[in-house]
Order: C-alpha cells, then structure tokens, then sequence
C-alpha cells in the first residue's frame, strides 16, 4: 500500500495561507531563495497580499509551486524514510510542484519555469476576454457536448462530477442559462480561458524555450495530467507540462489511476482542500489529509504509517 501526495492548482490560494509555515525559518529561507530566482516578494504575497492581488496568474502561479516546494520540503524534513514508495500527482499548475517532488525539477528551476508559464499564459488571458465556470453534476458526455453545442471547451475534467468549462464571457453566459441537463453552472474567479485553444501562443512561446530548464528522471512515481497515467521520463514529463498549457486537465483520470495503484490515502499540500474534496467524491473511502500548516504534519505521519503496516 502507498500513500498519493497531491498538489492543487491555481484558484486554490488563499490570503495568508502562507503564514503558519513562516514561523520556521527554514521554510521562510526556502520561500527567499525561490523569490530571489524568480525576481517576486512570495513571501509577501503568501502572508499579506489580498485576494485580488493573488489572482493575477503571475502571482498566483509562482506562489502556489513556491509552496508546493516548501511543504514537500517540510515533509521530507519530518517522514523522509516514509516517502520511498509514495505516489504524487499535480493539478494543472500542481503538476509543476509535483514534478519538484519527483526530482524532475529542482527548486530555481521549478520556479523559473512556472514564472514563465505564467508570464505567457497571462498574456494571452489579456489579449482576449475569457473565464472559466464549473459545472458541477450531469452525465460527462452529455456535458462535454452541451459545453461544444454552445462554443465552449471543457477544460478540466476534475472528477467527482465536475468539468470546467472555459470560454467568451458570452459563451460561459450562455452555458449558465442553458446549463447542461442536470447540472448547474458556477462562474470561477480565473483570468482567463486556460488549458483551451485560447492559450496557443503561450504553448508555442513556451515549446520553443523548453531546453532552457534542465530535467532528471523521477525518483518516484509520477502521473501527468494529459491522460493519468506514469510517467518514467524527466524529459518527456517536461514535454507534457508544456503541451497542458493547451491542452485538458483530466484530473479524472489520475484520480482512477490512484484508485487503480491501490493507494491508502491521499494527502493534498497547501494551499489545500480542492484536492481533498474531488477524492472524497471520486475516491470514496480512501482516508485523506489536507496539509494546511505545519500542525498537519503529524496527521500525514501517521497516514504513512498506516500505509507501510
């Protein structure tokens, strides 16, 4: 038996989220060393910035794999002879601090690449007016062809009966008044349509630097949001963070994997609890811990334990 350790995606930060960890200046080292490659006060933003100011996807990106890192790094600290066997998974910008729980990315570079990633797919959120919604429940197919009749794009299949669609402000606006049968529509606080056609040219800016960040091969087992499935390369999982920028989250689908490795239990690093709720829904059953601060770190101890009996 294994332990799955997750890490979200943007729209799960929340003000101040951060500042549990800052009381250790171990982790509020880690947080200035990543600031420093990347050029942006995360500590500020992580402990003070508002919730306007977080959205920005050039913010919101960095700070959320900045504390990917430094939660990784605090369990490592705490259960490092307990992490051999562990499985972890990434959601959308997730998948970037998973890659550095893996040993694919180190920390500078991680940053590097998700500042970058967001930088281009920022810019093209604001070349064109787009946005997100969640529709929660309905059958997925007859969903994903409601969302295509009406000019949208399903952008994360996230499981546990929620797809996201992205488009047009007039198109999310037409999906809320004729929501797929069985559902309901909830417009999401995102600046823009991302994983859809709308970021091409983030994709292509993005291929075209792809050798500027250097990779290793996971030294754990890795899953990629293109289809769920492991993935043994460093160099290939470099590739599929690129080409997620346009493409689906399935979400849904490293969730089945999980299911079908047989994993005990589910922790979700900071800023948690989406995670934590999609495998409730989806995963029924399989105990989970949302590691919020410190203080959670026991929790996920015994989770580890538990596993290896």
């Amino acid at each position: 038996m294994t332990i799955a350790v997750t890490f979200p995606g943007q729209g799960s930060q929340k003000p101040g989220f951060l500042e549990p960890w800052l009381s250790e200046s171990k982790h509020r080292e880690t947080l200035e060393r990543v600031s420093d490659a990347v050029g942006i006060d995360l500590i500020k933003h992580g402990t003070e910035s508002d919730a306007e100011t977080i959205r920005d996807t050039a913010v919101a990106q960095p700070l959320i794999v900045a504390a990917g890192i430094l939660v990784w790094d605090a369990l490592v600290a705490r259960s490092a002879d307990q992490l051999a066997g562990v499985v972890v998974a990434g959601h959308s910008v997730g998948e970037i601090s998973a890659a550095y729980a893996a040993g694919v990315f180190d920390a500078p570079t991680a940053v590097r690449f998700v500042a970058r990633r967001a930088e281009l797919m920022a810019a093209d959120a604001a070349a064109t007016p787009t946005g997100m919604a969640a529709v929660l429940g309905g059958e997925p197919d007859a969903v994903v062809a409601q969302l295509e009749q009406l000019g949208a794009a399903a952008a994360n299949f996230n499981g546990g009966g929620q797809i996201v669609a992205a488009g047009s402000p007039e198109t999310l606006a037409a999906v809320q008044a004729e929501p797929p049968a069985g559902s309901r529509v909830i417009p999401l606080k995102v600046a823009g349509a991302f994983h859809t056609r709308y970021m091409d040219r983030a994709h292509e800016t993005l291929a075209a630097e792809i050798e500027q960040f250097e990779v290793a091969g996971p030294q754990r087992p890795l899953l990629t949001n293109f289809d769920g499935a492991r993935v043994d390369s460093g160099i290939q999982f470099r590739q599929l963070l690129v080409d997620q920028v346009n493409r689906p989250v399935r979400w849904d689908r490293c969730m089945e994997t999980l299911t079908e490795l047989g994993v005990s239990g589910l922790v979700e690093a900071a800023p948690s609890g989406t995670l934590v709720g999609l495998a409730k829904r989806a995963m029924r059953g399989t105990p989970t811990v949302a590691l919020a601060s410190p203080d959670d770190l026991e929790a996920v101890a015994t989770l580890l334990d538990s596993a290896a009996q």
